[in-house]
Protein backbone atom coordinates (compact mmCIF):
# COMPACT_ATOMS: atom_id res chain seq x y z
CA UNK A 1 0.00 0.00 0.00
CA UNK A 2 1.36 3.41 -0.99
CA UNK A 3 2.30 5.70 1.88
CA UNK A 4 -0.19 8.32 0.71
CA UNK A 5 -3.08 5.87 0.89
CA UNK A 6 -2.00 4.62 4.32
CA UNK A 7 -1.82 8.16 5.64
CA UNK A 8 -5.26 8.90 4.20
CA UNK A 9 -6.75 5.85 5.92
CA UNK A 10 -4.99 6.72 9.15
CA UNK A 11 -6.37 10.25 8.90
CA UNK A 12 -9.90 8.85 8.67
CA UNK A 13 -9.25 6.79 11.82
CA UNK A 14 -8.05 9.95 13.55
CA UNK A 15 -11.10 11.91 12.44
CA UNK A 16 -13.43 9.15 13.67
CA UNK A 17 -11.81 9.19 17.13
CA UNK A 18 -11.16 12.90 17.60
CA UNK A 19 -12.68 13.91 20.94
CA UNK A 20 -14.45 10.56 21.27
CA UNK A 21 -13.45 10.21 24.94
CA UNK A 22 -15.51 13.29 25.94
CA UNK A 23 -19.07 13.42 27.23
CA UNK A 24 -19.94 15.78 24.36
CA UNK A 25 -18.14 14.75 21.20
CA UNK A 26 -17.29 17.23 18.42
CA UNK A 27 -19.23 17.30 15.17
CA UNK A 28 -17.77 15.45 12.21
CA UNK A 29 -18.29 15.07 8.50
CA UNK A 30 -18.12 11.46 7.35
CA UNK A 31 -19.60 9.56 4.45
CA UNK A 32 -20.93 6.04 4.83
CA UNK A 33 -18.27 4.82 2.38
CA UNK A 34 -15.50 6.34 4.51
CA UNK A 35 -16.94 4.79 7.65
CA UNK A 36 -17.19 1.37 6.05
CA UNK A 37 -13.55 1.73 4.95
CA UNK A 38 -12.18 2.39 8.43
CA UNK A 39 -14.63 0.31 10.48
CA UNK A 40 -12.41 -2.80 10.47
CA UNK A 41 -9.44 -0.69 11.60
CA UNK A 42 -11.42 0.83 14.45
CA UNK A 43 -12.80 -2.50 15.60
CA UNK A 44 -9.54 -4.45 15.49
CA UNK A 45 -7.70 -1.71 17.38
CA UNK A 46 -10.18 -1.80 20.27
CA UNK A 47 -11.78 1.54 19.36
CA UNK A 48 -15.18 0.26 18.22
CA UNK A 49 -17.02 1.45 21.34
CA UNK A 50 -15.39 4.88 21.04
CA UNK A 51 -16.54 5.04 17.42
CA UNK A 52 -20.10 4.29 18.54
CA UNK A 53 -19.91 7.09 21.09
CA UNK A 54 -18.77 9.44 18.34
CA UNK A 55 -21.31 8.41 15.69
CA UNK A 56 -24.33 7.64 17.86
CA UNK A 57 -25.99 11.04 17.22
CA UNK A 58 -25.12 11.31 13.52
CA UNK A 59 -27.08 10.35 10.38
CA UNK A 60 -24.81 7.29 10.09
CA UNK A 61 -26.12 5.74 13.30
CA UNK A 62 -28.14 3.06 11.47
CA UNK A 63 -25.53 1.99 8.92
CA UNK A 64 -23.99 -1.47 9.20
CA UNK A 65 -20.64 -0.22 10.53
CA UNK A 66 -22.29 1.81 13.29
CA UNK A 67 -24.38 -1.17 14.35
CA UNK A 68 -21.17 -3.12 14.78
CA UNK A 69 -19.76 -0.30 16.91
CA UNK A 70 -22.88 -0.40 19.08
CA UNK A 71 -22.34 -4.09 19.75
CA UNK A 72 -18.76 -3.35 20.81
CA UNK A 73 -20.02 -0.64 23.14
CA UNK A 74 -22.57 -2.96 24.75
CA UNK A 75 -20.04 -5.75 25.19
CA UNK A 76 -17.39 -3.45 26.65
CA UNK A 77 -19.88 -1.91 29.07
CA UNK A 78 -20.60 -5.39 30.43
CA UNK A 79 -16.89 -6.23 30.53
CA UNK A 80 -16.13 -3.00 32.39
CA UNK A 81 -18.56 -3.96 35.15
CA UNK A 82 -17.06 -7.44 35.32
CA UNK A 83 -13.56 -5.98 35.45
CA UNK A 84 -14.40 -3.88 38.52
CA UNK A 85 -15.56 -7.02 40.32
CA UNK A 86 -12.32 -8.75 39.30
CA UNK A 87 -10.23 -5.85 40.55
CA UNK A 88 -12.03 -5.89 43.88
CA UNK A 89 -11.34 -9.59 44.36
CA UNK A 90 -7.73 -9.38 43.14
CA UNK A 91 -6.73 -6.40 45.27
CA UNK A 92 -8.38 -7.94 48.33
CA UNK A 93 -6.27 -11.06 47.80
CA UNK A 94 -3.08 -9.06 47.32
CA UNK A 95 -3.68 -6.86 50.34
CA UNK A 96 -4.39 -9.88 52.53
CA UNK A 97 -0.94 -11.17 51.50
CA UNK A 98 0.79 -7.90 52.32
CA UNK A 99 1.18 -6.75 48.70
CA UNK A 100 0.56 -3.08 47.86
CA UNK A 101 0.08 -3.20 44.11
CA UNK A 102 -0.43 -0.20 41.82
CA UNK A 103 -2.78 -0.59 38.85
CA UNK A 104 -1.74 1.11 35.58
CA UNK A 105 -3.30 1.56 32.13
CA UNK A 106 -6.51 -0.43 31.48
CA UNK A 107 -9.14 0.41 34.10
CA UNK A 108 -6.98 3.25 35.44
CA UNK A 109 -6.84 4.85 31.99
CA UNK A 110 -10.55 4.23 31.39
CA UNK A 111 -11.45 6.42 34.39
CA UNK A 112 -10.65 9.47 32.24
CA UNK A 113 -13.26 8.56 29.60
CA UNK A 114 -16.89 9.66 29.61
CA UNK A 115 -17.79 6.05 30.46
CA UNK A 116 -15.62 3.13 31.56
CA UNK A 117 -17.12 0.96 28.84
CA UNK A 118 -15.62 3.13 26.10
CA UNK A 119 -12.21 1.58 26.67
CA UNK A 120 -11.59 -2.18 26.47
CA UNK A 121 -10.14 -3.35 29.80
CA UNK A 122 -7.41 -5.62 28.42
CA UNK A 123 -5.18 -7.36 30.94
CA UNK A 124 -4.48 -6.14 34.47
CA UNK A 125 -1.13 -4.34 34.64
CA UNK A 126 0.30 -4.19 38.15
CA UNK A 127 3.42 -2.60 39.58
CA UNK A 128 4.70 -4.08 42.84
CA UNK A 129 7.76 -3.45 44.98
CA UNK A 130 10.71 -5.67 44.04
CA UNK A 131 11.90 -8.44 46.29
CA UNK A 132 9.59 -9.84 48.93
CA UNK A 133 6.38 -8.18 47.71
CA UNK A 134 7.04 -9.29 44.15
CA UNK A 135 7.53 -12.86 45.35
CA UNK A 136 4.35 -12.72 47.40
CA UNK A 137 2.44 -11.37 44.39
CA UNK A 138 3.70 -14.27 42.28
CA UNK A 139 2.52 -16.69 44.93
CA UNK A 140 -0.93 -15.08 45.01
CA UNK A 141 -1.23 -15.22 41.23
CA UNK A 142 -0.15 -18.88 41.24
CA UNK A 143 -2.74 -19.86 43.84
CA UNK A 144 -6.15 -21.33 42.93
CA UNK A 145 -7.82 -18.03 43.88
CA UNK A 146 -5.40 -15.83 41.93
CA UNK A 147 -4.80 -18.05 38.93
CA UNK A 148 -7.96 -16.92 37.15
CA UNK A 149 -6.87 -13.29 36.84
CA UNK A 150 -5.20 -12.10 33.64
CA UNK A 151 -2.31 -10.14 35.18
CA UNK A 152 0.86 -8.60 33.77
CA UNK A 153 3.08 -8.20 36.83
CA UNK A 154 5.89 -5.60 36.80
CA UNK A 155 8.63 -5.46 39.42
CA UNK A 156 9.29 -1.84 40.39
CA UNK A 157 7.82 1.12 38.53
CA UNK A 158 9.09 0.43 35.04
CA UNK A 159 10.03 3.27 32.73
CA UNK A 160 9.04 5.94 35.22
CA UNK A 161 12.21 5.49 37.23
CA UNK A 162 12.78 7.75 40.20
CA UNK A 163 12.26 6.89 43.84
CA UNK A 164 9.93 3.91 44.22
CA UNK A 165 8.60 4.95 47.63
CA UNK A 166 7.81 8.44 46.34
CA UNK A 167 5.91 6.82 43.48
CA UNK A 168 3.88 4.81 46.01
CA UNK A 169 3.42 7.85 48.21
CA UNK A 170 1.91 9.84 45.34
CA UNK A 171 -0.46 7.03 44.28
CA UNK A 172 -4.21 7.57 44.64
CA UNK A 173 -6.49 5.03 46.31
CA UNK A 174 -10.03 4.24 45.15
CA UNK A 175 -12.58 1.87 46.62
CA UNK A 176 -13.64 -0.67 44.02
CA UNK A 177 -16.13 -3.34 45.04
CA UNK A 178 -15.06 -3.06 48.65
CA UNK A 179 -11.30 -3.20 47.99
CA UNK A 180 -8.62 -0.51 48.00
CA UNK A 181 -7.24 -0.08 44.47
CA UNK A 182 -4.13 2.06 43.97
CA UNK A 183 -3.42 3.90 40.74
CA UNK A 184 -0.54 6.29 39.99
CA UNK A 185 -0.97 10.00 40.53
CA UNK A 186 -2.11 11.91 37.44
CA UNK A 187 1.39 13.10 36.52
CA UNK A 188 2.99 9.66 36.80
CA UNK A 189 0.19 7.93 34.92
CA UNK A 190 0.12 10.37 32.01
CA UNK A 191 3.88 10.10 31.75
CA UNK A 192 3.64 6.31 31.76
CA UNK A 193 0.95 6.36 29.04
CA UNK A 194 3.21 8.52 26.86
CA UNK A 195 6.19 6.19 27.30
CA UNK A 196 4.11 3.09 26.59
CA UNK A 197 2.73 4.57 23.36
CA UNK A 198 6.15 5.63 22.07
CA UNK A 199 7.96 2.40 22.92
CA UNK A 200 5.38 0.48 20.87
CA UNK A 201 5.53 2.81 17.90
CA UNK A 202 2.07 4.31 18.57
CA UNK A 203 0.52 1.65 16.34
CA UNK A 204 -2.74 1.45 18.32
CA UNK A 205 -4.85 4.66 18.17
CA UNK A 206 -6.51 3.77 21.48
CA UNK A 207 -3.24 4.56 23.26
CA UNK A 208 -3.26 8.15 22.00
CA UNK A 209 -6.90 8.44 23.10
CA UNK A 210 -5.71 7.36 26.57
CA UNK A 211 -3.18 10.19 26.54
CA UNK A 212 -5.72 12.73 25.33
CA UNK A 213 -8.35 11.69 27.88
CA UNK A 214 -5.85 11.76 30.76
CA UNK A 215 -4.59 15.17 29.66
CA UNK A 216 -8.04 16.74 29.47
CA UNK A 217 -9.28 15.23 32.73
CA UNK A 218 -6.29 16.37 34.82
CA UNK A 219 -6.88 18.36 37.98
CA UNK A 220 -6.10 22.07 38.25
CA UNK A 221 -3.24 21.28 40.61
CA UNK A 222 -1.54 19.08 37.99
CA UNK A 223 2.23 19.35 38.55
CA UNK A 224 3.74 19.95 35.12
CA UNK A 225 7.28 19.92 36.49
CA UNK A 226 6.81 16.40 37.82
CA UNK A 227 5.22 15.24 34.58
CA UNK A 228 7.94 16.70 32.35
CA UNK A 229 10.72 15.19 34.46
CA UNK A 230 14.35 16.18 34.76
CA UNK A 231 15.66 14.71 31.51
CA UNK A 232 15.47 17.01 28.49
CA UNK A 233 15.23 14.00 26.23
CA UNK A 234 12.24 12.53 28.06
CA UNK A 235 10.64 15.96 28.26
CA UNK A 236 10.87 16.02 24.48
CA UNK A 237 9.22 12.60 24.35
CA UNK A 238 6.22 13.41 26.51
CA UNK A 239 5.63 16.84 24.96
CA UNK A 240 5.83 15.31 21.50
CA UNK A 241 3.21 12.76 22.54
CA UNK A 242 0.88 15.49 23.79
CA UNK A 243 1.52 17.35 20.57
CA UNK A 244 0.46 14.26 18.62
CA UNK A 245 -2.73 14.07 20.68
CA UNK A 246 -3.46 17.66 19.72
CA UNK A 247 -2.52 17.28 16.05
CA UNK A 248 -4.29 13.97 15.35
CA UNK A 249 -7.16 13.84 17.85
CA UNK A 250 -7.86 17.47 18.69
CA UNK A 251 -6.87 17.19 22.37
CA UNK A 252 -6.92 20.50 24.19
CA UNK A 253 -3.40 21.67 25.06
CA UNK A 254 -4.02 25.41 25.31
CA UNK A 255 -2.40 26.93 28.36
CA UNK A 256 -0.06 23.96 28.86
CA UNK A 257 3.64 23.43 28.08
CA UNK A 258 2.49 21.19 25.21
CA UNK A 259 0.96 24.09 23.28
CA UNK A 260 4.28 24.90 21.64
CA UNK A 261 5.08 21.27 20.94
CA UNK A 262 1.81 20.82 19.07
CA UNK A 263 2.83 23.51 16.62
CA UNK A 264 6.40 22.35 16.15
CA UNK A 265 6.02 18.59 15.68
CA UNK A 266 8.28 17.23 12.94
CA UNK A 267 6.19 16.44 9.88
CA UNK A 268 7.40 12.84 9.70
CA UNK A 269 6.09 12.01 13.17
CA UNK A 270 2.38 12.54 12.51
CA UNK A 271 2.69 10.83 9.12
CA UNK A 272 4.45 7.82 10.64
CA UNK A 273 1.73 7.37 13.25
CA UNK A 274 -1.11 7.78 10.74
CA UNK A 275 0.51 5.20 8.47
CA UNK A 276 0.63 2.74 11.38
CA UNK A 277 -3.04 3.37 12.12
CA UNK A 278 -3.86 2.12 8.62
CA UNK A 279 -2.85 -1.39 9.76
CA UNK A 280 -3.35 -1.64 13.54
CA UNK A 281 -3.12 -5.42 13.53
CA UNK A 282 -1.04 -7.13 16.19
CA UNK A 283 0.12 -9.65 13.59
CA UNK A 284 1.82 -6.83 11.71
CA UNK A 285 3.77 -5.61 14.72
CA UNK A 286 6.99 -6.93 16.20
CA UNK A 287 7.54 -9.70 17.10
CA UNK A 288 4.38 -11.22 15.59
CA UNK A 289 5.36 -10.27 12.03
CA UNK A 290 8.72 -12.03 12.33
CA UNK A 291 8.57 -15.15 10.21
CA UNK A 292 10.95 -17.13 12.44
CA UNK A 293 13.45 -16.66 15.28
CA UNK A 294 16.82 -15.41 14.06
CA UNK A 295 18.49 -18.58 15.38
CA UNK A 296 16.67 -20.56 12.71
CA UNK A 297 18.50 -18.64 9.98
CA UNK A 298 21.86 -19.73 11.38
CA UNK A 299 20.94 -23.22 10.21
CA UNK A 300 18.80 -22.37 7.17
CA UNK A 301 19.43 -18.85 5.81
CA UNK A 302 16.66 -19.05 3.23
CA UNK A 303 14.21 -16.21 3.77
CA UNK A 304 16.61 -14.19 5.92
CA UNK A 305 16.61 -11.08 3.74
CA UNK A 306 12.84 -10.94 3.61
CA UNK A 307 12.56 -11.36 7.36
CA UNK A 308 15.16 -8.66 7.98
CA UNK A 309 12.78 -6.25 6.26
CA UNK A 310 10.07 -7.31 8.71
CA UNK A 311 12.45 -6.59 11.58
CA UNK A 312 13.37 -3.09 10.44
CA UNK A 313 12.14 -0.88 13.31
CA UNK A 314 9.67 1.94 12.83
CA UNK A 315 10.90 5.50 13.31
CA UNK A 316 9.02 6.14 16.55
CA UNK A 317 10.12 3.11 18.55
CA UNK A 318 13.64 3.33 17.10
CA UNK A 319 13.98 6.92 18.31
CA UNK A 320 13.04 5.93 21.86
CA UNK A 321 15.13 2.74 21.91
CA UNK A 322 18.18 4.71 20.73
CA UNK A 323 17.47 7.49 23.27
CA UNK A 324 17.03 10.04 20.48
CA UNK A 325 14.91 13.17 20.21
CA UNK A 326 11.81 13.79 18.13
CA UNK A 327 12.99 16.47 15.74
CA UNK A 328 13.23 17.12 12.00
CA UNK A 329 16.42 15.10 11.49
CA UNK A 330 16.28 11.82 9.52
CA UNK A 331 15.31 8.73 11.50
CA UNK A 332 17.49 6.15 9.76
CA UNK A 333 20.47 6.62 12.14
CA UNK A 334 18.21 5.71 15.07
CA UNK A 335 16.74 2.80 13.17
CA UNK A 336 20.23 1.52 12.38
CA UNK A 337 21.33 1.98 15.99
CA UNK A 338 18.30 0.06 17.23
CA UNK A 339 18.94 -2.75 14.74
CA UNK A 340 22.62 -2.98 15.69
CA UNK A 341 21.70 -3.09 19.38
CA UNK A 342 19.34 -6.00 18.77
CA UNK A 343 21.96 -7.76 16.65
CA UNK A 344 24.52 -7.33 19.44
CA UNK A 345 22.13 -8.83 21.97
CA UNK A 346 21.46 -11.75 19.65
CA UNK A 347 25.16 -12.40 19.05
CA UNK A 348 25.77 -12.20 22.80
CA UNK A 349 23.37 -15.10 23.18
CA UNK A 350 20.45 -13.24 24.73
CA UNK A 351 16.85 -13.27 23.55
CA UNK A 352 16.14 -11.79 20.13
CA UNK A 353 12.84 -10.39 21.41
CA UNK A 354 12.32 -6.65 20.88
CA UNK A 355 13.96 -4.25 23.28
CA UNK A 356 11.82 -2.81 26.06
CA UNK A 357 8.90 -5.21 25.61
CA UNK A 358 7.62 -7.34 28.46
CA UNK A 359 6.08 -10.79 28.09
CA UNK A 360 2.50 -9.54 28.09
CA UNK A 361 3.14 -6.35 26.12
CA UNK A 362 3.84 -8.29 22.92
CA UNK A 363 0.50 -10.09 23.04
CA UNK A 364 -2.16 -9.28 20.51
CA UNK A 365 -4.66 -8.51 23.25
CA UNK A 366 -2.53 -5.91 25.05
CA UNK A 367 -4.46 -2.64 25.28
Amino acid sequence: MADELRIKQGSLVAAALAGAWRSETPALSFSEEELELVAPLLNVSGAGALAWWKFRHTPLVDCEAARGFRQSYRLQTLRAAAREAELGSLFALLEASGVEAVLVKGWAAGRAYAEQGLRPPGDIDLYVRPGREHQRALEVLSSPEGGNFWVDLHEGCGDLGGDLEEFYGRARVFEVCGARVRVPCEEDHLRLLCFHLLRHGAWRPLWLCDVAAALESRAERFDWRRFLGKSRRETNWVLSTLGLARRLLGACVEGTPAAGAAGSLPRWLAHAVLARWASPYATEQSPHKHRAPMRKYLRRPRGLVRDLRNRWPGPVEATVAARGRFDALPRWPYQLAHSFARAARFLAGTSDAPLSLTRQEVRAEDV
